[in-house]
């Protein structure tokens, strides 16, 4: 009796443990977001290739680039004013979007004249960052690669997912905001 109250004790403490926790059935790993990172590096790589080509095929124009990443040159330069746009300034612009074999995708007419809040409504980066380099009464030509441009996403329209885009961009006027005095 007392090998059965023994056997009994060892078994009940052998069980006491705990529960195991269950182990995933697929365990994932970085892979997928190390294989994207290295799509997107391809994607943007290729993208630059494009545009170095433009640039070196266009000597009519002197091309600058900018710290986003985006590529641009002068059509009609103020030399007056040095006036910039400013976050909350408002911008009356126009614009245009090809893509970068000069197939227009919206026109000038097809946008109209707008009126732009600075950073404060939805443009893509590209055109945020391009408002921001120009003067009153400026044009120039902006060559974007996707991920200043649509993205992976497109506009659900015309502009398909990645694709690197060209804007002419015409601002028009520029009202700078006025501090208020509390």
């Amino acid at each position: 009796m007392r090998n059965i109250v023994s056997i009994l004790l060892i078994v009940i403490f052998a069980n006491c443990g705990g529960p195991e926790p269950r182990r995933p059935v697929k365990v994932k790993s970085a892979s997928f977001y190390k294989e994207s990172a290295e799509r997107s590096r391809q994607l943007l790589e290729q993208e630059e290739k494009s545009i170095q080509e433009i640039i070196a095929n266009d000597t009519a124009n002197v091309y600058q680039n900018n710290a986003s990443g985006s590529w641009y040159y002068f059509l009609q330069k103020n030399g007056g004013d040095d006036y910039t746009a400013h976050p909350d300034d408002l911008v009356t612009m126009t614009y245009n979007i090809l893509t970068l074999q000069n197939d227009t995708i919206y026109s000038m007419e097809d946008i109209g004249i707008i009126k732009y809040k600075v950073d404060k409504q939805e443009l893509f980066q590209g055109l945020r960052d391009g408002v921001k380099l120009m003067k009153e009464n400026e044009t120039a030509t902006f060559l974007f690669p996707s991920s200043l441009a649509y993205g992976y996403h497109g506009d659900n329209d015309k502009i398909g997912i990645n694709l690197a885009l060209k804007s002419t961009l015409s601002v028009l006027k520029i009202e700078r905001q006025q501090d208020s005095i509390w």
